[in-house]
């Protein structure tokens, strides 16, 4: 069974937080390579108002299980994202992969007609088609974040490049 919003989203998310932590491999050696201490690049950022890339690459986490759990119509998991590590943001995609992996195309079919509703509760609540969620705003804000991290680490010196960014496909 095919599921288009299966396919548009777990493949693609698993694709692009693969490649992230490639990126973050990389950044790692480089760092040991040069003698630069980890946390510089960890809690580096664009401009003064945006978050670290430890932080980046948590919400990047946080929004991949959030699409595939809502859209699958499954609880999503609540992780605490308190990596501070190389190491622990490693361990952070692994885990989301994981997760990812666990659904199947059929847990997405009928998805796109699915009522998300973001912020329940709150005055910022707003409620999306499943369609609309996942091409509206989950994905453009789990792009957004894997973006930032790739830029922050370009921006602090690591040689890497489009085929890093988009990783195997």
């Amino acid at each position: 069974m095919s599921s288009f919003m299966h396919s548009a989203s777990v493949p693609v998310l698993t694709q692009m937080l693969s490649a992230l932590s490639d990126v973050l491999k990389k950044a790692e050696t480089h760092a040991a390579e040069k003698n630069i201490d980890p946390q510089a690049y960890l809690c580096a950022r664009l401009f003064p108002d945006m978050f670290p890339l430890s932080r980046q690459v948590q919400i990047a986490s946080d929004f991949a299980r959030g699409i595939a759990s809502r859209l699958a119509g499954a609880e999503v998991p609540s992780w605490p994202d308190s990596e501070a590590s190389f190491a622990g943001l490693q361990a952070l995609i692994a885990k989301t992969l994981e997760h990812l992996a666990s659904f199947g195309p059929a847990q997405f079919e009928q998805s796109e007609a699915l009522e998300i509703v973001l912020r329940p509760g709150t005055p910022k609540e707003k409620k999306l088609s499943g369609s609309a969620y996942l091409l509206h705003y989950g994905l453009p804000q789990f792009f957004f974040h894997v973006t930032t991290a790739y830029d922050i680490l370009r921006h602090n010196g690591l040689e890497i490049g489009k085929r890093d960014y988009m990783g195997k496909y």
